[in-house]
């Protein structure tokens, strides 16, 4: 008889609010565990931010295992990529001192974010703000459009760099149709195809030696034993399908897309860990139940907001501040199937006299446990919350849970029960070591 071939274990990392949850910290220092790192979905919209010896290091495209010497990071098919801004985010790194381009590898079949791309993103922004439909806060970055592109089976992928005949070819006809709804419908000036066309085949050069089938790479890294860690960017209440929508990102954020967004199969995601912030924090527009006062100082969201420096990695904006919404939370544990979660930012809710968790709504009169799909009715939802005695003892750095402040302790356990899921590990500061693990996720 044959023996069993070794394969590897593998994790999903996943954030399980609107995003902003901590998942670079958490996924770089996983990354000693794994031999590949995956990004799957979004763009450079994204923003993670390490911090590394008190270094403090941003990423927004590429996976934030990038900070680990010798191993592989991929860019999977579900991301959108903008080639300007990844060689920037390359050279930026490589600056530092960091080897990127030998053990980078960007899949063939990822959209590209274009010029025209980012103009009517924020083309779009600008006309909504002005009719006073209300802008859905985005990035401006692209995205959306790319996206559209792709599902509408006329986007520019990586694997056309290769060919510049059939890049123009397509290049213009997109352009063709951008500049269309940039000069009837969105009011602004039209691009020029030749600075885009040269641009794309300069950028080229320096693409494609790290061009690559990943989704097959991925698989036979797999075949020989090799952890991967698949790491997710935004949040799931972001999510086009599961999120508040509008106000939601373009992509699919949940788990169930690190097998379609890499490009293998679902057998291959072993274990689902969710990142969840001690709070709840959202940056732009939409929905948010448990929203404080934020900008007030003296109040406990202007503490959350300025102990947990809430600002945007990618733009810059100060996020809203909240208590944690656990029904929310149960809605992401059930879209991604999650082992378990790890909490962030513990330390931000010391000195607090009191902490409070939503542990559901008061909707039309009912009770419900769970937040509702629709967005009007979200923003119907008054919170049930439960208060929790605060703790004056300071969380910040501690690696062992026995050591954690009493108070603290009761009050991780309720986020267990309301949300039905064990509690992997806790964040107690910014740098990779400020970590407590319960059970880790690669050799649960």
């Amino acid at each position: 008889m044959q023996s069993e071939i070794a394969r590897g274990r593998n994790v999903v990392v996943v954030g399980t609010q609107w995003g902003d949850e901590g998942k670079g910290k958490v996924v770089d220092w996983m990354t000693p565990h794994a031999q590949g790192v995956v990004r799957f979905q979004g763009g450079h919209n994204a923003g993670h931010t390490l911090v590394i010896k008190g270094v403090k290091t941003a990423l927004q495209l590429i996976p934030s295992g990038i900070m680990r010497d010798g191993v592989a990071c991929y860019i999977g098919n579900g991301v959108v990529l903008d080639p300007t801004h990844l060689l920037g985010e390359i050279e930026r790194l490589e600056r530092a001192g960091v080897e990127v381009r030998s053990r980078l590898y960007i899949s063939e079949s990822c959209p590209l974010i274009l010029p025209f791309h980012v103009a009517v993103d924020k083309a779009r922004e600008a006309l909504r703000e002005n009719s006073g439909s209300g802008k859905i806060g985005t990035t401006g970055k692209g995205i959306g459009p790319a996206y559209e592109d792709k599902v509408a089976r006329r986007a520019l992928r990586v694997q056309d760099l290769k060919h510049p005949e059939r890049f123009a070819k397509k290049l213009k006809e997109l352009l063709e149709l951008h500049n269309f709804a940039l000069c009837g419908y969105l009011k602004c000036g039209e691009l020029e195809f030749q600075p885009i066309f040269d641009q794309a085949m300069k950028m080229a050069e320096q693409i494609k030696p790290m061009m690559a089938d990943v989704g097959y790479m991925l698989h036979k890294a797999h075949q020989a034993g090799q952890n991967i860690l698949f790491e997710g960017a935004q949040g799931t209440l972001l999510d086009i399908d599961h999120g508040t929508y509008p106000y939601v990102t373009s992509s699919n954020c949940v788990a169930g897309n690190a097998a379609a967004g890499a490009g293998v199969g679902p057998q291959m995601l072993h274990y689902m860990l969710g990142i969840t912030k001690a709070y709840t924090t959202r940056v732009g527009s939409g929905p948010f139940p448990t929203e404080l006062e934020w900008e007030k100082e003296g109040t406990v969201g202007y503490h959350l907001s300025t102990v947990g420096q809430e600002k945007g990695t990618v733009t810059g904006r100060a996020r809203r501040c909240g208590w944690l919404d656990a029904a929310a939370l149960k809605r992401s544990i059930i879209i991604n199937g999650i082992t378990g979660l790890c909490m962030t930012k513990l330390d931000v809710l010391d000195g607090l006299a009191e902490v409070q968790m939503c542990v559901g709504y008061e909707l039309n009169g009912q009770h419900i446990d769970i937040l509702p799909l629709d967005a009007d009715e979200i923003i119907a939802c008054k919170p049930v919350y439960e208060t929790f005695p605060g703790w004056t003892e300071t969380t910040a750095g501690i690696t062992e849970w026995d050591k954690l402040p009493l108070n603290a302790r009761r009050y991780l356990e309720r986020v267990q029960q309301v949300a039905g899921t064990p509690i992997a590990m806790v964040s107690t500061g910014p740098d990779r070591e400020h970590t407590i693990v319960l059970k880790h996720p690669f050799q649960a």
